[in-house]
């Protein structure tokens, strides 16, 4: 949810209603593909209570949380992501850092959960929730990431 709420509030109301995007939306084939094909010889979709973790990589005694994105067009909402998933970490007692890899780009962005992350993540949350319990959804702002959006046809029909 919180790479939806970054991205737009209408998202994050439609999957609070189990309303899923177009599942053969091109956006969504490639990120599969991308995810499916980078690491290979990583294990793929750690699950962690709610959470689904691309991959987990110990290193030096680090834990390293990895998520895979096709594209760096959306970095913050792609670091809000893995900031959660290191922020449920915490709270069960692991310690752990995170990286963001875009293979495509050949460009990786490491994450480290501070008390600023933290906090915009609390407030994050709570925005969610508001979103999550409006009777109608959010009015509609176009924004730079509606041309390609799975959730094209709910909003521009």
């Amino acid at each position: 949810m919180l790479w939806y709420y970054s991205i737009c509030p209408r998202e994050v109301w439609l999957m609070a209603r189990k309303i899923i995007p177009e599942q053969k939306n091109e956006n969504i084939s490639l990120g599969r593909l991308v995810d499916k094909n980078s690491y290979t010889r990583d294990k793929h979709q750690i699950s962690f209570g709610d959470n689904k973790f691309d991959f987990i990589q110990n290193r030096d005694g680090s834990i390293i949380v990895s998520e895979i994105k096709k594209s760096s067009r959306a970095e913050k909402a792609s670091i809000l992501q893995l900031a959660h998933y290191l922020y449920e970490l915490e709270k069960e007692g692991y310690v752990a850092n995170g990286v963001l890899v875009y293979p495509k780009e050949k460009k990786r962005t490491e994450v480290i959960l501070t008390d600023v992350l933290r906090m915009e993540l609390d407030r994050a949350y709570m925005e969610i929730e508001r979103i999550s319990a409006l009777e109608q959804s959010p009015p509609l702002v176009k924004c730079r990431y509606c041309t390609k959006c799975a959730y094209g046809d709910y909003c521009w029909s």
